[in-house]
């Protein structure tokens, strides 16, 4: 007697028999991504405009609600205008290399270890990047897929990100994004139309690399946005991730970026501490973190 289906396999069954493959990797993403990104990021909003879980803000100044307002507004014009428009473009490329919405769908689990060379889709590649982790990549598909995503893109936003403090593109780009000095949720995808495609570079190369399953680039996409969108929420609650993950910056770390002079913040890195600890561009803020530390414990 077959097995049955599991209910992520029928969903998925549904998806793909009712819409095409561009469809589903454009579209259907798009309006998955304002879903997660909207539903995650108003809360924080939400608290600070009517002054909810005021002893875990961590800057006591809020923004005003036409300053909110401005934000959001902005924001569907950019996702509209820019974010669409570079998930449809960006499709053939994904397509290119390997991305699939097929069933069945990646293995969480799988006891081969098996690579497919790049070489043989792009010619006179450096030999770094001759295999990539096909979706029977081994031990944990799907989990290896987004951790190498993870480690990849916070790399590479690291040294994008550093660059943007510099004075020139400071001014003329990455000053947009720090218009919020007290960040909430949403200002986490607030930034310059460049900012957007410069450092969204970051986020869609891991996945163009190694041309993953769709439901693979979703959760990946997904987990992105939940991370960026705490980074920036402004509150540090008990529960908050960097309490209980190794090397997760989360929302103190960055808001520290956020409220000091762009010459001196430092803390570049997206999701981990340790780039920024290797380059030492964390040392202010961790000596902050020491006088906060000593004062609480003389009171």
């Amino acid at each position: 007697m077959a097995a049955q289906p599991s209910a992520l396999d029928s969903a998925w069954q549904y998806l793909i028999g009712n819409f095409s493959e561009f469809q589903l990797a454009t579209v259907v993403t798009f309006l998955l991504h304002e879903t997660v990104f909207f539903l995650s990021g108003l809360p924080s909003l939400l608290f600070e405009r009517f002054g909810l879980f005021a002893k875990y803000k961590i800057q006591k100044k809020s923004n005003a609600p036409s300053y909110q307002n401005r934000c959001v507004l902005r924001l569907i014009l950019y996702h509209v205008c820019v974010n669409l428009p570079v998930m449809i473009f960006s499709y053939p490329a994904f397509k290119f290399m390997g991305l699939r919405s097929s069933l069945p769908l990646p293995h969480w689990y799988s006891d081969s270890l098996s690579f497919t060379p790049i070489a043989t889709k792009v010619p006179n590649v450096p030999l770094f990047f001759h295999y990539y982790c096909s979706s029977h990549l081994g031990v944990t598909v799907v989990v290896s897929q987004i951790l190498f995503y993870f480690v990849l893109e916070d790399f590479i936003f690291y040294w994008g990100h550093r660059a943007l403090h510099t004075k020139w593109l400071y001014k003329h780009v990455h000053s947009v994004h720090h218009e919020y000095a007290t960040p909430f949720g949403l200002t986490s995808e607030y930034a310059h139309p460049a900012e957007i495609l410069f450092l969204g570079f970051a986020t869609i190369v891991g996945p163009a690399l190694t041309g993953p399953h769709l439901f693979t680039l979703w959760l990946w996409m997904v987990l992105r946005v939940l991370e960026t969108v705490e980074a920036h929420s402004g509150y540090h609650f008990p529960w908050s991730p960097s309490n209980f993950l190794p090397l997760y910056g989360g929302s103190d770390f960055h808001d520290y970026h956020h409220r000091v002079l762009y010459t001196k913040s430092g803390n570049y890195a997206s999701t981990f501490v340790y780039m920024d600890w290797l380059f030492g561009t964390d040392k202010d803020y961790r000596k902050t973190k020491a006088i906060e530390e000593k004062e609480g414990k003389n009171l």
